[in-house]
């Protein structure tokens, strides 16, 4: 499981985008810091490789049951400027960010004169640009005080001189308020940075808007281009509107808007995207499951996500992606036409392989 930070502004819609995905109602409310305390929650991955694997190993009426990986969202009250030195609460707020491995940035992009802006006029690169300098603000007091502590030890430490010239080289960099991660400099690992996570700028549109987009849209897709950041164009009502039906009636309400995917299952998708995780499965009569792993990882590594004994007892891989394993109709069949493959402990995991794993301990 991997967390997603909701941030940005006051009554953006973040509050409304995390009621809707995880269905947990949390107060969202018409007023700044509504949301004090950060609220959790954890949300199935929608994944139909699930349910077509499944069809092979139901037997009779018995379906095997589908086990989804999972998302963690952190929805993080609204920041306000002055955050960094705990202006509107702050402190506490920066702190939950450096708990998420990536930062789900929601940008106001939709006009109502009903619905209070913080700054009192409708700008997303304004709002952008208030959220992301506290983030490099909070950033550069971090670095500060690790660069004190580390020129002190630096001169007897060869560890703590190189760790010194790393942390002033990117102390330097970020000095005009540039993110970490555009610095293209290590940070290291043990410097919680909240300009170097991931992030996604999480359109929040009206109804209307949804499909095509909008100008206040195209302007936060040019600055994500400058950046080199992903973005997500959600109507957070749209969201909680899906939330509410039964999945057969929500389908077709998305199929009337134009919509392949729910706003969730497209943030989802990024998320994984941005984190660079990709995912594979498992599949019987007992059940079929999603397991998350890092792009890259090999066969060992997946197989410890399991268990560790797996991992630790690895001996080969039976691996056939999941649409030829359907298209074959099964196991059995698959392996009567020779596309299951046996990988070893260098084999690389490709997002929609289903593995089984020998091992002995």
């Amino acid at each position: 499981m991997f967390g997603i930070g909701i941030v940005g502004l006051p009554n953006v819609g973040k509050s409304t985008l995390f009621n809707a995905i995880t269905k947990a109602g949390v107060e969202a409310a018409n007023y700044p810091f509504a949301t004090i305390d950060k609220n959790v929650g954890v949300v199935a991955v929608p994944d139909e490789r699930l349910a077509a694997l499944a069809k092979l190993y139901t037997k009779g009426k018995r379906v095997p049951p589908l086990v989804p990986t999972t998302v963690e969202f952190v929805d993080i009250a609204g920041l306000v400027k002055g955050a960094h030195k705990g202006e509107g609460l702050g402190n506490q707020f920066l702190a939950n960010i450096r708990e998420v491995a990536a930062i789900a940035h929601v940008v106001r992009c939709f006009d109502d004169p009903d619905v209070i802006h913080v700054s009192g006029a409708i700008d997303p690169l304004a709002d952008i640009e208030t959220i992301e300098t506290e983030l490099a603000l909070a950033d550069l007091a971090t670095l500060e005080r690790r660069s004190d502590r580390l020129r002190r030890s630096a001169k007897g430490n060869p560890e703590d001189a190189e760790a010194y010239a790393q942390v002033e080289a990117l102390r330097t960099a970020m000095a005009d308020g540039t993110q970490a991660r555009a610095t293209g400099l290590p940070v290291p690992a043990d410097v919680q940075l909240l300009t170097a996570k991931p992030v996604v700028f999480v359109c929040n549109v009206s109804e209307t808007d949804v499909v095509s987009g909008n100008a206040y849209v195209d302007a936060v897709r040019d600055r994500a281009r400058v950046e080199g950041a992903s973005v997500v164009v959600i109507s957070a009502k749209i969201e909680q509107e899906l939330g509410e039906l039964p999945d057969e009636d929500a389908d077709a309400f998305l199929a009337d808007l134009g919509l392949e995917q729910s706003g969730l299952e497209r943030l989802v998708t990024k998320g994984y995207e941005v984190l660079g995780l990709l995912t594979y499965l498992t599949a019987g009569e007992k059940e079929v499951r999603a397991w998350t792993v890092p792009a890259g990882a090999k066969a060992p590594q997946a197989a410890g996500v399991i268990h560790s004994d797996f991992e630790r007892g690895f001996i080969r891989a039976e691996v056939i992606h999941w649409a030829k394993l359907v298209e074959a109709g099964g196991m059995v069949a698959a392996k009567a036409r020779g596309w299951v493959r046996t990988e070893g402990k260098e084999y690389v995991v490709a997002d929609g392989d289903v593995m089984n794993f020998l091992f002995n301990v």
